[in-house]
């Protein structure tokens, strides 16, 4: 399968997607959030892929953003579908069993901040800029920003980037963990991939629900998040890969899990 705005490989069993129109700062238009969203779908469905990468292509931005050009046009309807389509595509990233780390290559404006906080890690590179600078353009984010960027770094330090459209650099971005590390530009997908083959490693059942679980906990009580938990833990108790984990672990060995 092709695709006109994105680019796509498996490395030994790791999807590496690149969004590619460096021409426009890999700004997200109609055909964009379309791919990405066929993407994701070909992701959870293809037995190859155990995890993904997205990145943009060149050297100056991850997503800096809607395409304007395309956003100037709309009307409040077409204005509403297209927020849906965006957050119900960025959604299918999330709710991915398989890990997914946005590798932050330089701005990460609007829907580019918010593609990247769908993912599960963000790692940056030290030219990375990070924003949500909608409000400039009377409106507010479109596809999960005001929903994500506080569970991420809290009410108030969210609030101030949403309210003040300010950008901030890589190193402040650590800092307040809207992403999990930062690396220089040349070791950025390295290091995605380096995180990646060492979640590999483990389990696949449980990895898919940690994953699972702590997305779910976010509209459970706590109670009710710590009885799936256990109900979670005597599932996977009854499986192949716990038999094998604990028997390596006794045996002193390296585990083979099978993802049953």
């Amino acid at each position: 399968m092709t695709y006109s705005t994105l680019l796509f490989e498996i490395r030994d069993s790791i999807a590496l997607v690149t969004i590619n129109r460096p021409d426009k700062l890999n700004a997200l238009n109609d055909t964009v959030i379309n791919e990405l969203g066929e993407v994701a779908v070909r992701i959870a469905q293809d037995n190859a892929i155990r995890a993904a990468i997205l990145t943009g292509a060149g050297p100056k931005a991850f997503v800096a953003g809607a395409d304007i050009s395309e956003l100037a046009d709309c009307d409040p309807a077409r204005a509403h579908v297209l927020s849906e389509k965006g957050s119900h595509t960025f959604r299918r990233f999330e709710l991915s069993n398989k890990p997914v780390v946005a590798a932050v290559n330089g701005f990460a404006l609007g829907g580019g901040c918010e593609l990247a906080m769908a993912c599960h890690f963000r790692i940056a590179s030290d030219n990375a800029r990070f924003g949500q600078p909608e409000v400039k353009l009377g409106i507010t984010p479109g596809y999960g920003g005001t929903v994500r960027l506080p569970r991420l770094v809290g009410r108030g330090r969210a609030l101030e980037l949403l309210i003040s459209a300010a950008m901030i650099d890589a190193q402040e971005a650590l800092r307040i963990g809207l992403v999990n590390r930062v690396v220089p530009f040349d070791q950025l997908v390295p290091e995605c991939e380096k995180l990646l083959r060492a979640i590999l490693e483990n389990a696949p059942l449980a990895v898919a629900a940690c994953l699972q679980m702590v997305d779910q906990q976010e509209s459970l009580t706590q109670d009710e998040a710590l009885a799936l938990e256990s109900r979670r833990f005597g599932e996977l108790a009854g499986t192949a890969d716990f038999k094998e984990g604990t028997a390596a672990f006794v045996a002193k060995r390296k585990a083979g899990f099978i993802g049953s």
